[in-house]
C-alpha cells in the first residue's frame, strides 16, 4: 500500500554518467548533488560525452563508489575493474597487480556543447570501457565540482555548480506520475511495453503520496531537512526508450509523453532540482512542498 503522506521512497545513485548506478538507504546531498552522482563519464577521442544516448549497452554496465573515492566498474563478459581517483598532479606508476592511478592533468570534456576540465582515470580504465564498448573511449573524473561547471545562469544563483548530471545537480520524480504515465501508456498504441519501471527515468530522488503530475506546480521543496529549488521541468531524451535491463529500445514513454506531456517543444517527466542547503537524506524522510 501507498503511505498516507509524501516521503522520499528511493534514492538512486549513478557514479558512471549513464552506467547503472545504486540505490542507497542515505546519501548526502552536495552543492552540485548527491555525493558521488555522476562524477565520472566516459568520452570519445574529441572529448565528447559519451552516454546511452550513442551508446545504449552502457546500460548493463555498472559502477560502485569506493570509500576511497575511487569506483569498481562491472560489465557482461569482462572482468570487474577498480579504478583509482585520479589526481590533477602527475601520480607514480601503480605497483604491479594494483590498479593504474591516471592524473596526468586535466583533459577538456564536452558535454552538450558546454567545455569542463576533467582528470583523466588511468589507461586501464579506458582500455576496460573501449573492450566492453567497441570503441575508443576514455574515463575521467570530475575532481573539483565547486568550480569545474556552472548550472545553465538562465535558471541558476551565482555560483552554483553541476556534476557531468545533463543540466542540474539533483532530478525528482514521483510514483504518483509514473503510475499515471503508465496508465496512459497501457490504453495507447505500445502497450506491450508497459508498465514502465522508474529506472527509465534515472532519478536521483523517488517521491511517494502525491497526486499525478503534482510536481508542476512545485518551487520550493524539502526531504528531511534540506530543502531544494525546482529549476525547470526535465525534458526527456531517448535514453528513457532504453530497458535498463536488456539495453533494448522502443518507442514508449516518449510515444505517450508525446501525446500528454509536451512544453515548450520538450517531453516532460519529472523536475530538476538545485540545493538550497545540504545534509543527510534517508528512505523514509517526509518530503515538503515549501512553495
Amino acid at each position: 500500500m501507498r503511505p498516507n503522506r509524501s516521503v522520499l521512497h528511493a534514492l538512486r545513485v549513478h557514479p558512471v554518467k549513464s552506467m547503472a548506478g545504486c540505490t542507497p538507504e542515505r546519501a548526502l546531498v552536495e552543492p552540485w548533488g548527491l555525493a558521488g552522482d555522476r562524477r565520472w563519464t566516459l568520452i570519445d577521442g574529441t572529448g565528447k560525452v559519451v552516454t546511452q544516448r550513442q551508446r545504449p549497452r552502457l546500460a548493463l554496465a555498472r559502477a560502485e563508489s569506493r570509500p576511497d573515492g575511487g569506483i569498481r566498474l562491472y560489465a557482461p563478459g569482462l572482468e570487474p575493474l577498480t579504478v583509482l581517483e585520479p589526481r590533477t598532479a602527475p601520480e607514480p606508476p601503480a605497483v604491479a597487480g594494483e590498479p593504474e592511478p591516471g592524473g596526468t592533468g586535466t583533459v577538456v570534456v564536452d558535454i552538450f556543447g558546454t567545455k569542463v576540465e576533467a582528470v583523466p582515470a588511468g589507461s586501464d580504465a579506458h582500455e576496460w570501457a573501449s573492450t566492453y564498448l567497441g570503441v575508443e573511449v576514455r574515463l575521467v573524473h570530475l575532481d573539483a565540482p565547486a568550480s569545474r561547471r556552472p548550472v545553465d545562469p538562465q535558471f541558476a544563483r551565482p555560483g552554483e555548480t553541476v556534476s557531468f548530471a545533463d543540466g542540474f545537480p539533483l532530478l525528482v520524480t514521483t510514483l504518483g506520475s509514473l503510475d499515471a504515465l503508465n496508465s496512459l501508456i497501457a490504453s495507447g498504441d505500445h502497450a506491450d511495453e508497459g508498465p514502465l519501471p522508474m529506472d527509465r527515468f534515472r532519478p536521483n530522488l523517488v517521491v511517494a503520496g502525491t497526486a499525478p503530475w503534482a510536481e508542476d506546480g512545485w518551487r520550493r521543496v524539502a526531504v528531511g531537512e534540506v530543502s531544494f529549488r525546482v529549476a525547470k521541468p526535465c525534458g526527456r531524451c531517448v535514453v528513457t526508450t532504453t530497458d535498463q535491463r536488456t539495453a533494448e529500445r522502443g518507442k514508449e514513454p516518449l510515444h505517450t509523453l508525446g501525446k500528454y506531456r509536451r512544453l515548450d517543444g520538450r517531453l516532460i517527466f519529472g523536475q530538476n532540482l538545485v540545493p538550497e542547503s545540504t545534509g543527510t537524506l534517508r528512505v523514509g524522510d517526509p518530503f515538503t512542498v515549501l512553495d
